[in-house]
C-alpha cells in the first residue's frame, strides 16, 4: 500500500518531519507544505536527514508555499521535486492513503 505523507509544520518547531521520516516506508512519498517547506532548504540542520530520506522515499515540496515564504527553487536540496496544487492532487490520487503529520 502506497502512502503520501504530508508535513505542514516547520522542523524547527515540531518533530513532525522526524516522525514522518521514521515511519515512511521505502518507496513512499513525502510532501512538504505550509511551514514544512523549511525542511527542504539547503544549509539547514535538517538537510542531512532529508538527503538520507531521498535514498528511500520521494520528497516533494509545494511550490506556491515555498514562494509564499520568499524562497526560490534554487534554494532547495537536490533531488527534492517541486509540485504545484495540481501535482498535490495527482500525488494524493496516485497513493492509496494520505497521512498528515501534525
Amino acid at each position: 500500500m502506497s502512502i503520501l505523507h504530508t508535513v505542514n509544520k516547520s522542523p524547527f518547531e515540531k518533530n513532525s518531519l522526524a516522525s514522518c521520516l521514521k515511519f515512511a516506508s521505502d518507496g513512499g512519498s513525502v510532501l512538504l507544505l505550509e511551514d514544512g517547506v523549511y525542511a527542504v532548504l539547503q544549509g539547514t540542520e535538517v538537510e542531512d536527514a532529508v538527503i538520507d530520506a531521498l535514498s528511500r522515499v520521494s520528497v516533494y515540496v509545494l511550490g506556491p508555499d515555498l514562494k509564499a515564504r520568499g524562497f526560490s527553487e534554487d534554494r532547495i536540496i537536490d533531488g527534492v521535486k517541486v509540485v504545484d496544487y495540481g501535482g498535490f492532487v495527482d500525488l494524493a490520487a496516485e497513493n492509496d492513503k494520505v497521512q498528515a503529520w501534525l
